[in-house]
């Protein structure tokens, strides 16, 4: 069985940090693009960033360009989300996600509040 499981998530100050992790079991994701999506409420799910485990490429929205890194530790299966300089605008629901071509895995997902 499939398990994305996410944590880290909380309440910081605006300018703050929080590293969330995505621990991924139940198959070899070497293959899979990983990936963190976030939800703020009355919105829809929007990408944040991603990780190719085959070459360690890696992409971001350009709202979190500089201030988000996303990286990966294959030997534990798990990717993990540095976040810098967060903003009040960055609070949401965030997600990790593992694709592969149609096949899609989530996370049940972990709250990020950002007070300002």
């Amino acid at each position: 069985q499939v398990q994305l499981v996410e944590s880290g998530g909380g309440l910081v100050q605006a300018g703050g940090s929080l590293r969330l992790s995505c621990a991924a079991s139940g198959r070899t994701f070497s293959s899979y693009g990983m990936n963190w999506f976030r939800q703020a409420p009355g919105k829809e799910r929007e990408f944040v960033a991603a990780i190719r485990w085959s070459g360690g490429s890696t992409f971001y929205a350009d709202s979190v360009k500089g201030r988000f890194t996303i990286s990966g530790d294959n030997a534990k299966n798990t990717v993990y989300l540095q976040m810098n300089s967060l903003k009040p605008e960055d609070t949401a629901v965030y997600y990790c996600n593992a694709r592969h071509g149609d096949i899609h895995y989530w996370g049940q997902g972990t709250q990020v509040t950002v007070s300002s």
